[in-house]
């Protein structure tokens, strides 16, 4: 078993615990149904799930047959139980109950179960009534998964709609599951003794917590003499920091992200690029892509996943050497050297499998970033991003909306141009929307309406807060190295992450101190708190490093990990990050959330 989660393991935080805590809460619901069982998974989690329990997992336990959760009936299944796995969504509700008539017509003998990820929720129970199935469903049960494991420092809740939500819609519920998330990493590493955080969801989450606790009266979240693994929290509000997910991310992991999508743990890339020129002829290519697992259980992608991409090529350049000298010269050796060469032979063999695999996706990726279209796009945001022609409208987006290029392409460049310019001239604006909804239409002009609402577009009014953030932050850089960087700007060639620099600001000046004349130019209250912890033991060796979680609310990049990574690997960094977000975006994905696209 140790070996599934072996790359959850390695940071002072064993998130493993979360993997296992989850595991055996499914287990436990699943032997509440004895004898063939058939699951059917709300689409959204049948990924996530994946990371905590694999299929074998399922097996074991008499799931035999798994389907995805659609508005038709279910395929044909000789099981005793169906069990439906599902967030509480209606529409879903909707989809369980036409599952549930359709099955129940057929007159098959079967007993059908809801198990709600990661709460109950009373609107969908009397929606499952109104329908006129939830006498049909015996069980009911909850499956606790507050958190799903991404890597040895990284935790994500998967759900995508919480920044929409909270500012969109003004609906606090996943606010309160981001609460119950970090109640329950409480329960599991003890008690956070320090608080920071800025942006109005990081006071309410952090309000929610507090009371939630006072209402369980403290005898659930702390065990006497429990140690606190974690020193320190930072809750950070995705509405403090729209910049980041909308320039484009350079790292190589981040890239990976933009370009094909990670999900899971999980990218698809063209499988022409992983194969040699004889097996692309040959006409018996089941599939069209290529499906790669990246986490740090591979070696190779834990060393170049944080890198700029720039830096890639070079490095397994000289890895493909490595291997080759390793793989040559086995003429000259002794009896003794060759049996240890033997040995060693299925890990070298391991590696080089690893490496082509990874010069295959570097490949597929540099087709794109060598593109004119790739090229010019990341001209135009950094001349945003350094404040460069901000106050016109921008001759290449102008270009972009005459060519129809995708709807989410074009906004995600204004937006960009819109925050760098603390808001756009009124007559700039309106010129766009004209553009807008000339080639596009209705849906340009619902999406520009979204975007309004959660202050991505919006009109110039006095104060430049990005000017005077860029230079106080030091928000660009002109001579960062992408290849051997000595600072988090490098993630973007120019820009550094505005939250990863409130994070290094916390971290390393012990606390907000230094930053009382930039916070205000953010929007949202400020936290700075020492929650009062009866009998628990304080962290007991001062020289190890200090823990700060980064909780990210609303969702943060790949490149924002990467940056975080980049300061705990500092010679004088005393800090371990481990991040939490409510979901891994990219300003793609972000935008299509809000949008609804």
């Amino acid at each position: 078993m140790a070996s599934h989660h072996s790359h959850l393991q390695g940071g002072r935080v064993d998130i493993s615990l979360i993997q296992t805590t989850a595991r055996n809460n499914l287990i436990s619901l699943l032997e509440k149904c004895s004898g063939p069982k058939a699951i059917v998974w709300d689409n959204s989690l049948a990924g996530p799930v994946g990371l905590i329990a694999q299929y074998a997992v399922l097996r074991e336990h008499s799931v035999t047959k798994m389907f995805p959760l659609r508005p038709k009936s279910l395929p044909e299944a000789d099981v005793a139980h169906v069990i439906f796995i599902t967030r509480p969504k209606l529409h879903l509700m909707d989809y369980v109950g036409q599952n549930v008539h359709a099955d129940s017509r057929a007159k098959t003998k079967k007993q059908y179960h809801v198990f709600f990820v990661p709460k109950k929720s009373l609107l969908c129970m009397e929606r499952l009534k109104h329908i006129g199935v939830f006498g049909s469903i015996n069980l009911v049960e909850e499956f606790r998964c507050e958190l799903f494991p991404f890597d040895a420092d990284v935790v994500s809740m998967e759900i995508s709609d919480v920044f929409r939500e909270y500012t969109l819609e003004n609906d606090p519920t996943y606010l309160y599951q981001t609460a119950q998330a970090i109640i329950f990493l409480q329960k599991l590493y003890g008690p956070i003794p320090k608080v920071w955080g800025k942006g109005a969801a990081a006071r309410q989450v952090w309000d929610l917590v507090t009371r939630l606790q006072r209402e369980k009266n403290n005898n659930v979240t702390t065990r006497p003499n429990q140690t606190s693994t974690i020193d320190q929290i930072l809750l950070i509000d995705r509405t403090v920091d729209l910049i980041t997910p909308l320039a484009t991310q350079l790292t190589y992991e981040g890239l990976i992200d933009e370009i094909f999508g990670i999900n899971n743990s999980t990218a698809h890339f063209p499988i022409d690029n992983f194969l040699s020129s004889e097996e692309r002829t040959s006409e018996s290519l089941s599939e069209d892509k290529k499906q790669i697992i990246l986490n740090s259980a591979d070696k190779l992608f834990a060393d170049i996943r944080d890198k700029n991409f720039n830096a890639v090529g070079a490095f397994l350049s000289k890895q493909a050497k490595t291997i080759s000298t390793q793989l040559d010269n086995t003429q000259e050796r002794s009896v003794q050297e060759m049996k240890l060469y033997v040995q060693k032979l299925p890990q070298i063999l391991v590696k080089k499998k690893a490496l082509s695999h990874h010069t295959a996706i570097a490949e597929c990726i540099k087709e794109v970033t060598d593109s004119y279209d790739f090229l010019d796009t990341l001209q135009t945001e950094q001349e945003f991003l350094n404040c460069i022609e901000v106050d016109k409208a921008s001759p290449y987006i102008e270009d972009l909306i005459a060519h129809a290029k995708p709807l989410v392409k074009v906004l995600r460049l204004i937006c960009l141009q819109c925050i760098t310019s603390s808001g756009l001239k009124p007559k700039v604006l309106e010129h766009y929307k004209k553009e807008l909804v000339q080639v596009y239409g209705i849906q340009a002009l619902l999406a520009i309406t979204k975007l309004e609402k959660v202050g991505l577009l919006k009109i110039q009014s006095g104060t430049r807060q990005y000017t005077v953030l860029r230079k106080a932050l030091r928000l660009t850089m002109e001579d960062t190295s992408e290849i051997n960087p000595t600072d988090i700007s490098y993630v973007h060639s120019v820009y550094a992450p505005l939250s990863v620099r409130l994070a290094e600001q916390v971290t390393k000046n012990g606390g907000w101190k230094q930053l009382q004349d930039v916070l205000g130019l953010l929007p949202g209250p400020t936290l700075d708190e020492s929650p009062a912890i009866p009998n628990t033991l304080a962290q007991n060796n001062s020289d190890a490093p200090q823990v700060v979680l980064v909780f990210f609310i609303g969702g943060c990049t790949f490149a924002e990990i990467s940056a975080l990574r980049f300061l705990s690997q500092q010679e004088d960094s005393n800090v371990e990050f481990l991040i939490a977000t409510t979901k891994l975006i990219n300003g793609t994905s972000f935008l299509e959330s809000i949008i609804e696209l």
